[in-house]
């Protein structure tokens, strides 16, 4: 049965949070707040789960949802090939809003759709979210509304579009806080032998270049690069990862 959870009281919060935790461990869906907005998250494991998430969203294989991660010590079990620049980056903003684009650990039994190899990290900067995901290990987290509606801002407005797809709301207010913008995360790609950002946001280009100086901003290529024809700048600025920028709406 569906449950909303109001996270503000001590009570509430830690029965929410043990319901999502058994939850996530049924191989169902949850609605979590993040530091961006409200984002539907599955077992990252359990390709029934993400499957499911999927289909609540209304999207296919072809649009694999991100992972969000406890702790930054979690990018090595679950990337490989980390640089020294998205390691740089990981330290300096997470938790918060930065996604990174990485090579996924070949070993893993998981399956998050088509991603080619790649895996998009982020450690969101909320307490509720860190909480459950500590609890249930990493989550394949996408925004909590269906494709093409507006993403959700609060657990009520999730249940609105989600309904019953959903085992647990945790309601933790409104998502951005009062009084901050509602930005998505920065995604960089870290593929490549450069960092690129693919999609700007929370964290800026120059915050980035700050601890990385090399990083491309969003369709820069490097000198050495250019395209002799018409066409090839796109392809190139596009970087490496097969991972699609419009799968991460607010996370």
């Amino acid at each position: 049965m569906t449950t909303t959870y109001d996270c503000s009281t001590d009570d509430q919060r830690a029965k929410g949070l043990e319901h999502a935790q058994r939850a996530i461990s049924e191989k169902k869906c949850v609605v979590l707040p993040t530091d961006t907005v409200y984002g539907i998250g599955a077992d990252a494991f359990s390709p029934q789960a993400v499957t499911m998430l999927l289909v609540s969203k209304g999207r296919s294989r072809t649009m694999p949802p991100p992972v969000l991660i406890p702790r930054i010590n979690a990018l090595d079990g679950l990337a490989t090939e980390v640089s020294a620049d998205a390691r740089k980056l990981a330290e300096a903003f997470w938790p918060g809003g930065l996604t990174l684009i990485l090579h996924a650990q070949p070993s893993l039994d998981w399956d998050l759709g088509e991603t080619k190899g790649t895996v998009a990290l982020r450690m969101p900067a909320d307490d509720v979210a860190l909480e459950l995901l500590t609890l249930t290990g990493p989550l394949a987290v996408s925004s909590a509304n269906r494709t093409g509606q507006a993403p959700a801002q609060t657990a009520a407005a999730a249940r609105e579009q989600l309904a019953d797809s959903v085992e647990v709301y945790l309601e933790g207010g409104p998502r951005p806080v009062e009084g901050e913008a509602g930005v998505p995360s920065t995604i960089v790609d870290a593929t490549g032998p450069r960092l690129r950002v693919v999609r700007n946001g929370a964290v800026s280009l120059d915050q980035l270049r700050e601890h990385v100086p090399g990083v491309l901003g969003l369709g820069e290529i490097p000198m050495a690069e250019e395209p002799d024809a018409p066409g090839e700048a796109e392809s190139t600025a596009a970087g490496s990862s097969a991972v699609n920028t419009d799968n991460l709406p607010g996370n």
